[in-house]
C-alpha cells in the first residue's frame, strides 16, 4: 500500500455505495488537478503519477463488492484475503478488514476494524515489549485513530460503546508506555541531579520523562506546536502522574485540528490551574479564569506560569486582565 502514492480513506462503519462514490470523486479530482498542473508546466501527464485510492472498511458485503465489480487479486500477486480491486484503470483498492488474515503484517490495518477484529489486534500489540518502537508508534496512532475515523460519521459526534471500549483498552497500554518513558527520564534526571541530591534528581527525571511524552504526543496528534501550547509544556509536565495521564486521555479525545487549538489550550490551562488551586477553598473557581489566562501573550503567560506556585488565587486574579480584546 505504501509502495506508491496513495489516498487512504478509512471508514469507522461499513462503507456504503455513496461512500465509495465519494472516495472515487476525490480520486478523479486529484487526477484532474495533476493534469492541469502538468499542462501549466508543459509536462506530459503520466498515469504513474496518479495516486492509488485505498478504501478501508471494517466489513463489506458480497452484494456491495459485486455491485461495483470489485475483484479478488490472483494468488500470485500476494495480497491475501480481504483485498479487492476495481479494474486496473481505476486504481482503486478496497480492504475488507474483517477478512484479513491474523498476521503481524495486517495488525496495523486490523486496528482500524471493529469488535473482535480490533480487540485481537490490540491484544497482539500488548504482547510487544514495552520499549519496542513499534509499540510506541502504534500507541500514538491509536489515539489519533478515534478522530480520524469519526470524520466519516459527522452525524454521530459522540462515541458509541465500541469507541468507549477502545479508549479503555488503550489506556493501560499508554500507562505502561508512560511508566517506561518516565523510568528513562528518571535515569537522566538522576545523572543530572547527583550534585543536587537524589530526591531532586528523581523529581527532575519524572518531569523530563513526562515532558518528552507530552511534546511527542501533541506533535503527532495536532502537528507543529503553536507558541501558546509550548508555554504550557513545563507546568503540565510537572503534574502528578495520575493527573498527567488523565490529561493525555482527555487530549486524545479532542478533534484533530491544525488551526483551531482552543480546546487544547483550555484543557492545558485547566489542568495547571486545578493542580495549583484545587484545594484553595476559594469561592472563585480557577477554571473561570481560563479565558483571561489565555488572553495573555505567550511571553506574559510564560512569566505568569513560572510564578504560579508562589501566587495565591487573589494574586492571580489581580494579575489577569479583566476583559479580553475581541
Amino acid at each position: 500500500m505504501a509502495a506508491t502514492a496513495a489516498m487512504i480513506e478509512p471508514f469507522r462503519n461499513p462503507v456504503t455505495a455513496e461512500g465509495i462514490f465519494s472516495c472515487v470523486v476525490k480520486l478523479l479530482n486529484s487526477r484532474a488537478e495533476l493534469g492541469r498542473r502538468a499542462n501549466r508546466q508543459d509536462q506530459r501527464f503520466e498515469e504513474r503519477q496518479l495516486p492509488m485510492l485505498w478504501i478501508l472498511t471494517p466489513t463489506a458485503s458480497e452484494a456491495l463488492l459485486s455491485s461495483f465489480g470489485f475483484r479478488t487479486p490472483e494468488e500470485s500477486e500476494g495480497w491475501g484475503r480481504g483485498v479487492y480491486f476495481l479494474s486496473e484503470v481505476w486504481r482503486v483498492g478496497l480492504i475488507a478488514i474483517h477478512q484479513l488474515a491474523r498476521t503481524p503484517e495486517t495488525m496495523w490495518l486490523r486496528m482500524l476494524g471493529r469488535g473482535r477484529v480490533q480487540q485481537g489486534a490490540i491484544a497482539e500489540l500488548t504482547a510487544f515489549p514495552v520499549n519496542d518502537p513499534l509499540r510506541a508508534n502504534a500507541l500514538q496512532l491509536l489515539y489519533i485513530l478515534q478522530e480520524n475515523l469519526q470524520a466519516n460519521t459527522p452525524t454521530n459526534p459522540t462515541m458509541d460503546d465500541e469507541d468507549q471500549e477502545l479508549v479503555m483498552a488503550i489506556v493501560p497500554l499508554f500507562q505502561q508506555h508512560l511508566q517506561e518513558a518516565r523510568e528513562q527520564g528518571l535515569v537522566q534526571g538522576l545523572v543530572q541531579g547527583l550534585e543536587q541530591g537524589r530526591e531532586q534528581g528523581l523529581e527532575q527525571g519524572r518531569e523530563q520523562g513526562q515532558r518528552l511524552i507530552l511534546e511527542s504526543f501533541l506533535q503527532v496528534r495536532f502537528g507543529e506546536l503553536d507558541p501558546l501550547t509550548v508555554t504550557f509544556l513545563r507546568p503540565v509536565s510537572a503534574l502528578p502522574t495520575a493527573e498527567f495521564t488523565m490529561l493525555l486521555v482527555q487530549l486524545s479525545m479532542l478533534p484533530i485540528a491544525q488551526i483551531d487549538r482552543q480546546q487544547v489550550h483550555n484543557l492545558l490551562a485547566e489542568s495547571v490551574l486545578n493542580n495549583r488551586f484545587s484545594e484553595s477553598g476559594q469561592e472563585q473557581r480557577p477554571v473561570n479564569l481560563i479565558p483571561n489566562l489565555l488572553g495573555l501573550s505567550p511571553e506574559n503567560l510564560s512569566l505568569l506560569l513560572s510564578e504560579l506556585p508562589q501566587l495565591s488565587l487573589e494574586n492571580l486574579i489581580a494579575r489577569l486582565p479583566n476583559t479580553l480584546e475581541n
